[in-house]
């Protein structure tokens, strides 16, 4: 597979916002859900994603930190990020990562109870699109 720069996935993942995220349970077996990492973000190798603390998904980070992002487009672009997930409740994070619409799922803002991010780190990135693909590593 073709190196490509981060530049580059980061111009291919420019406007993709929902992506299945994978994560493993204490006896290996994977779980994927829908994610919004809240669109047209500016990928630097980190994507984040706000959700609860309380929920499956922050459980089995914290014991497996592989995280797994699979993307699709209907261009068919499809991109995978393999990474380690973490679980940040700073405020401040928080603040600077909160986007208008968010408040439906978090009604009182970064101040309701539980809320989190699970900052994912990519150590790979993939991409297929048509007849070219690439492949990034941190």
């Amino acid at each position: 597979m073709k190196k490509a720069s981060l530049k580059t996935i980061a111009e291919k993942m420019k406007n993709l916002d929902f992506c299945m995220m994978v994560t493993q349970d204490g006896r290996q077996i994977s779980h994927s859900r829908p994610m919004s990492n809240n669109g047209k973000v500016e990928f630097d190798g980190d994507s984040w994603f706000f959700t609860y603390e309380d929920s499956r998904k922050v459980d089995q980070i914290k014991k497996n930190l592989h995280v797994n992002l699979i993307y699709q487009t209907d261009d068919m672009l499809f991109i995978e990020c393999t990474g380690k997930g973490e679980i940040i409740k700073d405020k401040d994070i928080l603040k600077d990562k909160w986007v208008d619409g968010l408040d439906q799922w978090f009604p009182e803002g970064i101040d309701t109870p539980g809320i989190c991010l699970i900052k994912v780190t990519a150590n790979q990135v993939k991409f297929w699109h048509k007849e070219e693909e690439g492949e990034y590593n941190a």
